[in-house]
């Protein structure tokens, strides 16, 4: 269709003038000069309504073109300044990781958390990093600011992670002063807040307390930070006690994979019933 009318408008004023040499011959056939004025200027506003007519409909469709054109160049360009950004930010978060001055970066793999699955039980988080970069089940996740979880199932490149923030995390834990000891859990309420079971109320624990990873964890290195001591309440025999997590699992994106801790004797020796 649009070939007919480029055609149309590349010769339609030898098409026109034929006709209108048709017409001017039988009118002078009858000699009147009147009609044939008439005819004559009615042929060139007809000609010149159809030329703008033509004219129209093609600028439309080049219109059309050209607009497309632009949406794609400009889809281009943003697809461009995205992954720009995003590998700026990646880079940035990188470096402030391999910046801290509280862990040695070299021993770890550095992963981006891609994907997380949210429930008020059993969070996941998914890392860009599997067993073709060395991650291995029961690895310690973390960041510098303190621990994340644990790796529960690795593939060829990717991770889940089971973080502390889900009902079936467990780890020993101890304070940085009083030196408590007992196991720190999730109970599915508060995002960033978990509660240590087990510390008897003879305990000098106090409020503000640091809480670390214990040595007698099975996975994870001792001294990572975990939270600190924002409630205690005594019970029959233990305190309750609710902990501030360290690490903002809202905004997470760049994870440390510590080195596997294999303690498989002690594992045995300690038995499979005994807290992570």
């Amino acid at each position: 269709m649009q070939k007919f009318f480029s055609l149309f408008i590349k010769y339609n004023s030898y098409l026109l003038f034929i006709v209108y040499c048709s017409i001017a011959v039988l009118f002078m056939k009858f000699k009147d000069d009147e009609v044939l004025a008439k005819l004559r200027t009615g042929g060139i506003e007809f000609n010149a309504f159809i030329s703008d007519k033509m004219m129209s409909y093609s600028y439309v469709v080049n219109l059309k073109k050209e607009n497309d054109l632009l949406i794609r160049i400009n889809a281009d360009l943003l697809a461009k300044v995205l992954n720009f950004e995003n590998a700026t930010l990646d880079e940035r978060n990188r470096q402030k990781i391999l910046a801290d001055t509280t862990l040695n970066a070299s021993k770890f793999k550095i992963a981006r958390v891609v994907s997380r699955k949210f429930s008020d039980r059993d969070n996941i988080l998914l890392i860009n990093a599997g067993w073709k970069n060395g991650i291995k089940k029961d690895m310690t996740v973390l960041t510098p600011e303190g621990l994340v979880g644990r790796v529960s199932v690795v593939s060829e490149h990717f991770a889940k992670v089971i973080p502390v923030i889900n009902t079936d995390f467990k780890v020993v834990v101890v304070s940085d002063k009083s030196k408590s000891m007992g196991v720190l859990s999730w109970n599915g309420s508060k995002e960033f807040i978990a509660h240590i079971e087990h510390i008897p109320i003879s305990s000098s624990l106090k409020l503000n307390e640091q809480i670390l990873t214990s040595d007698f964890s099975t996975f994870s290195m001792r001294g990572i930070p975990v939270g600190k001591v924002i409630s205690i309440k005594p019970d029959n025999l233990f305190y309750t006690v609710e902990v501030k997590l360290a690490v903002d699992f809202s905004s997470l994106t760049q994870v440390l994979i510590a080195p596997l801790k294999i303690e498989p004797e002690k594992v045995e020796m300690i038995g499979n019933d005994t807290p992570n």
